[in-house]
């Protein structure tokens, strides 16, 4: 009996899903939506886009007696048109550390007329060029104190020869800013996808509610299976577009020899696939929750403004923190909290910068959050979905 019943509860949430899929591909809204996205995505490859090039500002650490170069470095930087912030770093240990999980670009330390520099892969050329600049005049200030009788040549080769000793982490990745370009393009699909399926979830619930149209469902079904379905459904149509825009993102920049990183973007997609599967669990089931706290659509927005801020925070730090610090200590603890993982480690997958127990307990805190959120937003809804009138509170439909 009770695996009869299970039977036929799966078949009903299936029914549910199965009509939502059904109706929502054959709408005009998907249909030209999808066509939107890829005419971006086409015009963005095409274009070989630099959308992500431009100036960043370098950041610059000062350790010891290089503290004092501060105002050249800056005066030097800013006549070759570079951005630096300066800051100083106290630990020279704890500098290099800064510099391996990208919260400093650079860190030099040493007499201004002996500079050591060093950096996670490569070094600025303009920087470069600026703090050789800094050298060469301490060299050439020390040689005109210690000599009466100059010889100019000598002078000038001693002066020539004079660098910043630049030391790296490691070798440079000449794929960096091509997986930088994918990592930001998945994190903005991701964030557009969970954000727009989770928004039709719960303009759904709100419009069955308005149209008295879950009255009748809930009739026949029960709450759960009603909410479950639909989230099912919704999300299925999500993951179509989904799927399709990045395959063809994917085929058309890898035949224009914009992307030539084939197997690492591939490998995106396909982490971007579940997680967006994932995200959409965690964020549909609150989306959901929240809409049937409400019985016309202007109240909609209202109700999902604390749920979208939450995305677009995680969309902006995706963006921040991938292209300064993918593999830093901000960067790998917001990774690992729920509502921010399915967005930053996707985008961390694509920059070669998370480690697999990273990605493991992401997804476990993430389907342990869903489970909770699934059992907690069941609660809700059935307490809501038949209470018209004024917006309810969270307290009033659990009590219902």
């Amino acid at each position: 009996m009770t695996r009869a019943r299970q039977v036929g509860a799966g078949r009903t949430v299936w029914l549910i899903a199965r009509r939502e899929l059904n109706t929502r591909l054959r709408t005009k809204s998907f249909l030209i939506g999808t066509a939107v996205s890829l005419a971006v995505l086409t015009a963005f490859v095409l274009m070989q886009s630099t959308l992500f090039a431009g100036e960043s500002e370098q950041r610059v650490g000062l350790s010891g007696q290089a503290t004092a170069i501060a105002a050249q470095l800056q005066e030097q930087s800013n006549a070759r048109g570079v951005a630096v912030r300066t800051s100083t770093v106290d630990d020279l240990g704890a500098g290099e550390a800064m510099v391996a999980d990208g919260e400093l670009d650079v860190l030099v330390s040493g007499a201004p007329a002996a500079l050591r520099v060093l950096v996670r892969e490569s070094l600025d050329e303009d920087v470069r060029k600026a703090l050789n600049a800094i050298v060469q005049e301490q060299v050439l200030r020390a040689q005109l104190a210690a000599v009466e009788d100059l010889d100019p040549d000598q002078v000038l080769d001693t002066v020539a020869d004079a660098t910043a000793d630049v030391h790296a982490l490691g070798p440079p990745d000449p794929s960096h800013d091509q997986r930088l370009a994918v990592a930001l393009v998945i994190v903005a699909m991701l964030y557009m996808a969970l954000l727009l399926y989770g928004t039709m979830v719960a303009h759904g619930v709100v419009e069955e509610k308005s149209s008295r149209v879950v009255e009748i469902l809930l009739a026949t079904v029960r709450p759960w299976q009603l909410l479950l379905g639909k989230v099912v459904g919704l999300g299925l149509v999500g993951l179509a577009q989904f799927t399709l825009i990045g395959t063809v993102g994917l085929v058309l920049a890898t035949a224009t020899d914009v992307l030539t990183i084939t197997g690492a973007a591939t490998s995106t997609l396909v982490w971007g696939i579940v997680w967006y599967l994932l995200g959409y669990l965690f964020y549909a089931t609150v989306f959901a929750s929240a809409g049937s706290l409400v019985s016309r659509q202007e109240e909609t927005q209202s109700v999902l403004l604390p749920i979208t801020m939450v995305l677009v925070l995680a969309f902006v730090l995706g963006f921040g923190l991938l292209s300064r610090a993918p593999s830093g200590t901000a960067t790998t603890v917001l990774s690992l909290l729920p509502p921010f993982s399915p967005i930053l480690i996707p985008g961390r997958i694509a920059m070669d910068a998370v480690p697999g127990w990273q990605i493991a307990l992401a997804a476990v805190l993430t389907l342990l959050s869903v489970a909770g959120l699934a059992w907690l937003g069941g609660r809700i809804y059935a307490g809501a979905a038949l209470r018209t009138g004024s917006r309810l509170r969270v307290r009033e439909a659990l009590s219902s």
